[in-house]
């Protein structure tokens, strides 16, 4: 070896850790967000808006949840709706993609601590990469928003008049694909108003869908023509789980709310189908309803509970602990019922480590689930099921309520700020910080058996 010649070495000691990073910024956002909420300028009623009720709409708007305190539909003005509407752009494509293309815009020269924290970001190795994929999401996030907007523009303008259907197009397009679910219906009903227009809910349905599988996915199955023996092991996980989970909750709804005539009870047979799909699809990705969330059955707010816990995939605008995390666990749970010593899904076999940090991610989410839904029931005196409702709806950055957020105290609203911000950073810092800290063992243990079962 030439002695002539060093290698440069990564300072980790000055650095700042790409998960610390993904933190602080999404902080920075939100408290910006929250400052501008507060002015009188932002509320329909021209008042200054408490600190509380600002910060936990900005959480909310950055985290992409969408549950909220104040009726984002009355409460306000036009001038807060485009604040509360940018900070779910921001939020959706993430602060790392964000930045880039504001460094895009700029014409600046990244430097490489910047492709790095990209490439860490968005999940990439590749050298550059980073970057091209970064303009390919952005791209990708424009066009799909257009169409959506042109299509819910077209669907509201009948009912609401042309001017503001094409402000409620942008905003519900924007909110609906980034899986925020915020809307401008007004008087919380969401999308309740609009159970019979299947070209509005399924509208909405596609851009939650689109936003829940992630830009990756989509280009791996352009790229393979669609051909399901070509794509990547994590495309499969994503498209068939995802599909199995849209069937099941379907059904699911369907069987628990059939008859009760303040859901699903009161409609006829195509009409309940249609909302039971779109039931199925939103707690995985955003808090639209076209059913009242509040008159559900606890059967149903179960089924829900256990969609929203999923979410969507890896790498979306959908929170939760991901569909390829439940995948793993699944076919972990498969290969051990064969008697298989590795997780195998799809003829491909799925790395220990891989395992182990879906394991890791699961069990501190259901850790957090049960410590927020309890200190809750501490500070409420509600139902536990509507409470842990609530709980999973801001972990899994769902924004489904059963009617109790704009009701419960201010200890609770602080609760549910941070549940909202954990539960979108958390599984993503977490993994982040687990797969930075995987060290390959210059020696191996003794093994010993344990008790299981």
């Amino acid at each position: 070896m030439n002695a002539g010649i060093t290698r440069p070495r990564l300072h980790r000691g000055r650095s700042t850790p790409p998960a610390v990073v993904f933190v602080y910024g999404f902080a920075a956002f939100i408290l910006i967000g929250a400052l501008l909420l507060m002015l009188p300028i932002c509320s329909a009623g021209g008042h200054w808006t408490s600190f509380p009720d600002s910060l936990f709409t900005a959480t909310s708007a950055v985290c992409v949840n969408g549950l909220v305190v104040v009726d984002t539909g009355t409460y306000w003005s036009g001038v807060g709706q485009v604040v509360i509407v940018a900070l779910i752009q921001a939020g959706g494509l993430g602060f790392m993609t964000s930045s880039t293309l504001l460094l895009l815009l700029l014409r600046r020269q990244a430097t490489l601590r910047d492709r790095v924290l990209l490439n860490e970001a968005l999940g990439e190795v590749r050298p550059g990469y980073a970057f091209r994929l970064a303009r390919k999401i952005i791209i990708f996030t424009a066009a799909v928003e257009i169409v959506g907007f042109l299509i819910l523009t077209t669907s509201f303008a009948p009912r609401v008049g042309m001017p503001r259907a094409l402000w409620w197009g942008v905003f519900h397009a924007v909110s609906a694909f980034n899986d925020a679910g915020f809307d401008l219906i007004g008087k919380y009903r969401s999308l309740v108003p609009y159970d019979h227009e299947p070209a509005i809910l399924l509208t909405f349905a596609g851009l939650l869908m689109l936003g829940g599988i992630s830009y990756t996915v989509v280009e791996d199955v352009i790229q393979r023509r669609g051909r399901f023996s070509r794509l990547t092991l994590d495309t499969k996980l994503v498209l068939v789980t995802t599909a199995g989970l849209i069937v099941l909750g379907t059904l699911g709804i369907l069987f628990t709310e059939r008859a009760n005539p303040g859901t699903l009870g009161s409609f006829d047979g195509g009409t309940r189908l249609l909302n039971a799909f779109f039931q199925a699809v939103s707690p995985r990705t955003a808090g639209f309803a076209s059913i009242d969330i509040a008159k559900m059955t606890e059967d149903g707010l179960v089924v829900m509970i256990g969609l929203m816990f999923i979410g969507g995939a890896a790498g979306s605008t959908a929170g939760g602990i991901k569909v390829q995390t439940f995948s793993v666990l699944l076919f972990a749970m498969i290969s051990s019922v064969r008697g298989s010593t590795e997780v195998v899904a799809f003829g491909r076999r799925i790395p220990t480590p891989l395992v182990l940090r879906a394991i890791a991610v699961s069990f501190l989410s259901l850790s957090l689930v049960f410590l927020v839904s309890l200190s809750l029931t501490l500070t409420e005196h509600l139902p536990y099921v509507q409470l842990l409702f609530e709980t999973v709806s801001a972990f899994s950055t769902t924004g489904l309520s059963a009617g109790l957020t704009p009701h419960l105290s201010l200890a609770a609203h602080l609760i549910l700020i941070f549940t909202m911000f954990a539960g979108r950073l958390g599984p993503l810092t977490l993994a982040l910080a687990l797969a930075s800290r995987e060290r390959r063992p210059s020696y191996r243990l003794p093994e010993e058996g344990v008790k299981i079962g």
